[in-house]
Formats: C-alpha cells, structure tokens, sequence
C-alpha cells in the first residue's frame, strides 16, 4: 500500500517516479507536439526573413543566398515531412475527438496516417532532393 492507501502496482514506478512506457497513442502525441512547435518557428523565421526585404533588400538576397545549400535542402524536406504528419495527425485527432466510432478506431487511423506520410514523402523526397544531389555529383 501506498502513503495515500491505494494499492502499489509492481513495474509501475522506477526510482521514485512512475514509468509509463507508452504505446503508438503516447508517440504520436509527442509527434504531433514536436512538428506543431518546428512548423511554428519554421513561419516565425519565415516573417523575419521576409521581412529584411523591406528593411535591406541586399540583406533580404544574402539571407536567400544562404538558404541555397544541401543542408538547408534537407531541412525543407524535413519541414515538409513535419506539416505532412502535423496536418495528417490531426484530421485523425479531429476523427477521434468528434466521430463517435474515432476511439475504437483510432489505432487503424494512426497506421492509415503514417502509411499516407510514407506514400506521399518517399516521391516528395525524391523531388525535393533531385536537383540538389544532381548539383552534388556534377549534374547542372
């Protein structure tokens, strides 16, 4: 028995804190978290460097110039990713919230939404990165 007269639960708690390893449900928040927070600071970024146009127009080009790199490439790809599983996720959490059959059928929705995600990421990738890696290996 616990302090508090509930009965301890063996496996349950770890160093004085409890341990809840979570299932696809508890990733997906976190997901739907993670890309929600990078897709906000990806606009906010977005405002100020559109922004520089107004101020220094030759300011505003060398912030562009800097964004036309491999790396930067692959952060829009990422981006990309993220608002994909971000908007996705949540017509699924819509469904669950306001369609009464949405929890029963929430796990089936969250596969549906990942398996959309991969369809639709593996030829954005592709299209995405084509130039960039045909610049890599000497392409035009």
């Amino acid at each position: 028995m616990t302090s508090a007269g509930a009965p301890e639960r063996s496996g349950t708690t770890r160093g004085g804190g409890t341990l809840y390893r979570g299932d696809l449900g508890m990733w997906s928040w976190v997901a739907h978290r993670i890309t929600g927070v990078l897709t906000f600071f990806f606009l906010f970024t977005h405002v100020l460097d559109t922004a520089l146009v107004r101020v220094s127009p030759n300011a505003y080009d060398a912030v562009i110039e800097t964004y036309k790199n491999p790396v930067v490439n692959l952060f829009e790809v990422g981006l990309v990713g993220a608002v994909l599983y971000h908007a996705l996720n949540g017509i699924r959490v819509m469904l669950v919230d306001f369609w009464e059959k949405g929890a029963k059928y929430q796990r089936v929705m969250l596969w549906t939404v990942l398996a959309v995600w991969v369809v639709v990421m593996i030829p954005g990738f592709y299209f995405m990165m084509e130039r960039t890696i045909s610049n890599l290996v000497g392409g035009h």
